[in-house]
């Protein structure tokens, strides 16, 4: 398995948390100061998948204030490494690099050669025992046992929720939309019922997801829009994932996507636009009972 292609770290605040992107050679791509919110927290993982896919999120807490994020991370599949039972440079430096590395491999870490070398020079590079280190290194043990087990619980819990929406009717048509997988579709399912009718259009939908303007008019001034105030926060987040997703596998929302960020949006507004004319697209294609078309059929001639 090859190394990632850049690492995100992150310094765990008790209200804010400061990320700091590293790409090859070294060099920095991004540094984010980004307040303990779920919003915020995945604007910013949109944000560093938008320099590449190939992540790997360091953290130096995995439990108290970092549970939100990593809760976040592991949900949407970003790999997070624990180093159960090797906490102190001695133990590290005792196990050395190939096993280590192998240690990583068989628990599915990604970058397990850079991973290891990575620790095992650190380890090389401290003697010095520190007072407290083995109550730490054992505190550090448990808590990474206790997020390895939720991570387990997550996975058996999506495999149910999975399960249960391709029992559902519109599973199938829902799915075949570019990023939308069983997960985003049952948030899908869960905020709207799959029931079009109980909206009445397509810009109803859009509005109740947030991702359409509404009227802002007052007193002899009309025309004003504005973003909802209210609005189903999950089907966003649907959409807003969905729409992230399909830039890796749909040249039709890569290319919509593009013309937006060409005329000025950034990344966030050109999403946003994206997810518009996604809800629009998923909307008909309930309405009509058709999957989705990439492009229009060509029509043989006779």
């Amino acid at each position: 398995m090859p190394a990632p292609r850049i690492w995100a770290g992150v310094d765990i605040g008790k209200e804010h948390h400061h990320c700091v992107v590293i790409g090859p050679q070294g060099r920095r791509l991004l540094s984010r100061r980004v307040l303990n919110d779920e919003a915020e927290l995945l604007e910013l993982v949109g944000d560093v998948l938008a320099l590449d896919d190939d992540v790997l999120w360091p953290v130096d807490l995995n439990h108290g204030e970092a549970a939100l994020l990593t809760g976040l991370l592991l949900a949407h599949d970003q790999p997070v490494a624990y180093l159960t039972g090797y906490q102190t440079p001695a133990a590290l430096r005792r196990l050395g690099t190939k096993r280590l590395e192998t240690w990583l491999r068989a628990r599915g870490v990604k970058g397990p050669a850079a991973l290891a070398q990575t620790a095992a020079e650190a380890a090389q590079a401290q003697r010095t025992r520190l007072p407290g280190e083995k109550t730490a290194a054992a505190m550090v043990a448990r808590l990474a046992g206790e997020v390895m087990r939720l991570n387990e619980e997550i996975t058996e819990t999506e495999a149910l929720i999975q399960a249960r929406f391709r029992d559902h009717r519109h599973a199938g048509l829902i799915t075949s939309l570019p990023g939308m997988g069983a997960l985003l579709g049952a948030e899908f399912l869960t905020a709207t019922g799959g029931d079009m009718g109980m909206f009445g259009s397509a810009d109803r939908l859009a509005g109740y997801a947030g991702l359409a303007s509404a009227p802002r008019d007052s007193g002899k001034v009309s025309g004003n829009l504005r973003r909802p105030r209210r609005f189903h926060r999950g089907l966003l987040r649907a959409f807003y994932l969905s729409s992230m997703a399909s830039l890796r596998s749909c040249p039709a929302s890569k290319a919509y996507y593009d013309r937006k960020r060409a005329e000025g949006k950034g990344h966030k507004q050109a999403l946003l636009a994206l997810s518009h004319r996604r809800i629009n697209v998923l909307w008909a294609m309930l309405r009509d009972g058709t999957p989705y078309q990439g492009s229009p059929p060509v029509t043989l001639a006779a």
